[in-house]
């Protein structure tokens, strides 16, 4: 297996060339240069690559198991993450105001690539632990804060999702968790848990639940759904938290992917918790949390793909196989066939111009939460809401598709689990299914998202778009525009449409939106690239083959939108 190399010079060129970074960063009055940023991601980088990614095959592997009721991870995993946590990478980009650093969240998601793309099991562990934080610093009241945040944001103690239930998966409005009233201001929780990842470990420290569940007096559907802090271990009459709540692990879900990371059937058998947020406003505080998650989710779709083209570009370059293409001479590197390039730079363009709208995104987001004028502040946090369903599951989709053409470079090699590519499709496929499907993220896209002011915001990014084209001749600004009017005629067909016909459209669309947004990327990466060096090279090359090979598809997905719901529906139900 290849040793994993930290993309920081793609980092360094994203944020000096191609995203202003110093100028955005003085904007947002934050003392951090692009020196500075591209040091720490080095170092976060070479931990990744050091001490993560070896412990990869082996954690998938023996996977995490259920021992007497307790879950004991892989070896080695405990010891990575108290390293982790005490090098301070747990609080990256939290609030200074409860023991965090403060860094722009562009290195928060750059860093969860390489997490992703080194070790996605023990990834979710923090990344999970964040999104709980935003959820309690958002809806929480001040004494939750006071005693969970600090230790939370350190990275001390962990943190859990607990939405799903067997009967209730992407309707939430079928949840039967109950939550019963106490004298002390508290609630006894009481129901069962599916599929909550890192729900309990051996790491050590509390593990804080956020849990959906209904009060007594609780309305029907989603709008009687409330959340509740519910930690592992409760404070003790000297105000220490070594009490054992009631609550278990039923079970460990056994998996495709993902072995290392304890995907926990969780039992609450009256277990203390305390509201979080207003009664009956749960879902809207929980989805403070799976927002922040859905872009993380993004990102291990990108994290993945990076870390499959590292180990199938390596492998192209040794392995021996055929004759050149005038069949002069051979065997030679698998790298000289046309085919194997083609699949290489499928993964390569997308991993490129993924990473590039992946710290656009994030650059969005610390302006939508620093930036001094409020005007400027809410622009950004649309863009970002716009963007995350793109995200989630575009980036998702061709990750996976990425690691099947990384292993499939492989040949019989890549279906055989010592070389680590048949991991990497395993995890992968995973990210387009949790934190809410690819297909429910395609209808968040074209059902609210779009109507976002009245479609005001769509536009605006596509006019945005649009301007960055303006003046660029090469054949990625191009295609981009012909993709990019494809995109508008397709969003002006769906104002408007009934259910049936969103549903129809919502995949396609999403994808055709991914599509130009990293064609704008990439024109933009290709504007910059003018010197003589690889890298430049490198990135003129490449853009060039996103806009003869990939941008294509956009005309493909905009004669299946055009078609409409009628093929989906004509057949009857009782046919299928």
């Amino acid at each position: 297996m290849q040793t994993y190399v930290p993309p920081v010079d793609d980092y360094r060129f994203l944020m000096t060339e191609v995203l202003d970074f110093d100028r955005a960063m003085a904007e947002l009055g934050m003392e951090v240069d692009s020196d500075l940023a591209a040091a720490v991601l080095e170092e976060a980088g070479r931990l990744c690559a050091e001490r993560l990614h070896p412990l990869n095959r082996s954690g998938d592997e023996e996977g995490s198991r259920l021992i007497d009721g307790a879950v004991k991870l892989p070896q080695g995993f405990a010891d990575a993450y108290r390293e982790f946590q005490e090098a301070g990478w747990a609080s990256l980009s939290s609030s200074p105001e409860y023991g965090g650093q403060g860094l722009p969240f562009i290195l928060q998601l750059w860093l969860d690539e390489m997490l992703s793309a080194t070790n996605l099991s023990f990834g979710l562990i923090p990344g999970l632990t964040r999104g709980a934080c935003e959820a309690i610093n958002a809806h929480a009241s001040d004494s939750l804060k006071a005693a969970y945040l600090p230790p939370m944001v350190r990275g001390e103690w962990t943190g859990a999702m607990a939405l799903t239930e067997s009967g209730a998966g992407t309707d939430l409005a079928l949840l039967k968790t109950k939550a019963d009233p106490r004298d002390d201001g508290s609630h006894a929780i009481t129901g069962t848990k599916i599929f909550i990842s890192s729900g309990d470990h051996d790491m050590g420290g509390n593990i804080v639940h956020l849990v959906l569940a209904r009060l007594p007096d609780a309305p029907e559907g989603v709008k009687g759904i409330s959340l509740f802090l519910v930690p592992k271990f409760l404070p003790d009459a000297s105000g220490r938290f070594t009490v054992r709540n009631a609550m278990s692990v039923g079970a460990l879900e056994k998996k495709m992917g993902i072995h290392a990371q304890p995907t926990c059937v969780m039992n609450y058998d009256g277990a203390t918790g305390w509201l979080v947020g207003e009664p009956h406003k749960g879902l809207a505080a929980m989805f403070t949390m799976m927002n922040a998650e859905r872009l993380m989710v993004g990102i291990q779709g990108l994290g993945i793909a990076g870390g499959a083209y590292q180990q199938a570009a390596g492998y192209a370059r040794e392995r021996l196989q055929g004759r050149s293409a005038d069949g002069s001479h051979g065997p030679v590197a698998i790298i000289d066939h046309a085919d194997v390039r083609r699949m290489l730079l499928n993964v390569r363009a997308f991993v490129e111009g993924g990473r590039a709208l992946a710290g656009w995104t994030a650059l969005q987001l610390d302006r939508a939460h620093r930036h001094p004028d409020a005007a400027e502040r809410a622009r950004a946090d649309a863009l970002v809401a716009l963007l995350t369903p793109v995200v989630k599951a575009g980036f998702t989709d061709f990750g996976f598709e990425s690691a099947v053409q990384a292993q499939q470079v492989f040949g019989g090699h890549g279906y055989i689990r010592e070389w680590g590519m048949e991991q990497y499709v395993r995890d992968a496929r995973i990210a387009q299914i949790y934190e809410g499907t690819n297909g429910v993220q395609a209808m968040d896209l074209v059902g609210r998202k779009l109507s976002l002011a009245g479609g005001a915001v769509a536009e605006g990014f596509f006019d945005l778009v649009s301007s960055d084209l303006e003046g660029h001749g090469a054949p990625v600004a191009d295609r981009t525009r012909e993709a990019l009017q494809l995109l508008r005629e397709a969003t002006a067909a769906l104002r408007g449409a009934d259910t049936d016909e969103l549903g129809a459209a919502a995949v396609d669309y999403l994808r055709l939106f991914a599509l130009v947004s990293m064609g704008w990327m990439w024109t933009r990466m290709a504007a910059v690239a003018k010197d003589d060096t690889p890298l430049h090279a490198a990135k003129r090359a490449v853009a060039d083959f996103f806009a003869r090979r990939m941008l294509p598809q956009a005309q493909g997905l905009a004669a299946s939108l055009s078609a409409g719901a009628q093929p989906m529906m004509r057949l009857p139900a009782d046919a299928f």
